[in-house]
């Protein structure tokens, strides 16, 4: 536990970062994930395994990244492959372990929606779709979401599966032929897990944080681990490279000088 006071931001960077383990191989965008991996790979994953969407595969990066495409991800790198090489020779092939995703809605079997709000062929809002979401979700062997935990964000059921979680249930998931499936939930409030079934609970509370505070933000009855914990919070070590080192200037977490 840390002596310093951090954000929520800074607590999913360290909660995240705990769910990767070492020899994990990554793939990462910028931001938040990236800020995880590259937590991991300076405290307890030393050998961890980043490969970004544009093709750098095992990169180290000295800065911080701007974009997937920062040339900072080259330097460094073990290899630089081109985008389709990354999803077909490692992403869709099984050699990716871990991948990080994020959504406008995520449901309580983990599908994520990123595509519309309301009906397909009226929607409320058109969102920019996939990406290469519906890979990562599809083909890694264990998916990290991170978001904002809000009422609007989690329904019973998303408007539009772009990613699947899931499915139906874990039977459903392993019918389609799909690897894996999403591992954690992350949020500003919590830590969620899947069941045996396939279903969201509440694995561990944040500080501070009560049932009635995650169950208001969520779309539906959310379950409780019979042994709901705290959320283990950052220590001064993990603070201080996250603010020296890896987002100096606060570009991802908000803060800086």
């Amino acid at each position: 536990m840390s002596d310093l006071d951090y954000t929520d931001t800074e607590l999913m960077i360290t909660r995240a970062a705990l769910e990767l383990r070492n020899d994990d191989t990554v793939l990462v965008g910028v931001g938040v994930p990236n800020l995880a991996c590259n937590l991991a790979k300076r405290t307890h994953a030393p050998d961890l395994q980043m490969i970004y969407e544009s093709g750098t595969v095992d990169s180290n990066p000295d800065a911080l990244p701007l974009s997937i495409g920062d040339p900072v991800l080259a330097t460094g790198a073990r290899s630089i492959v081109p985008m389709y090489e990354g999803f077909s020779r490692y992403l869709q092939s099984g050699r990716i372990d871990v991948g990080f995703l994020g959504g406008a809605q995520i449901d309580k079997r983990g599908n994520i929606n990123s595509t519309v709000i309301g009906d397909y062929d009226d929607p409320k809002v058109r969102l920019p779709g996939s990406g290469g979401a519906c890979e990562i979700s599809s083909n890694a062997h264990r998916t990290l979401i991170i978001t904002p935990h809000q009422k609007r964000r989690f329904p019973e059921e998303v408007d539009f599966i772009t990613s699947p979680g899931y499915v139906e249930g874990r039977e459903g998931r392993e019918e389609m032929g799909l690897r894996g499936g999403p591992e954690a939930v992350i949020t500003d409030k919590a830590v969620m897990k899947f069941d045996d079934n396939g279903e969201m609970y509440v694995d561990t509370l944040h500080v501070g944080v009560t049932r009635d505070e995650v169950q208001e933000a969520t779309g539906w009855e959310v379950q409780f681990a019979d042994d709901v914990t705290e959320t283990p919070t950052p220590d001064d070590e993990e603070i201080r490279l996250i603010r020296e080192e890896l987002d100096p200037d606060g570009i991802y977490t908000g803060g800086g000088d």
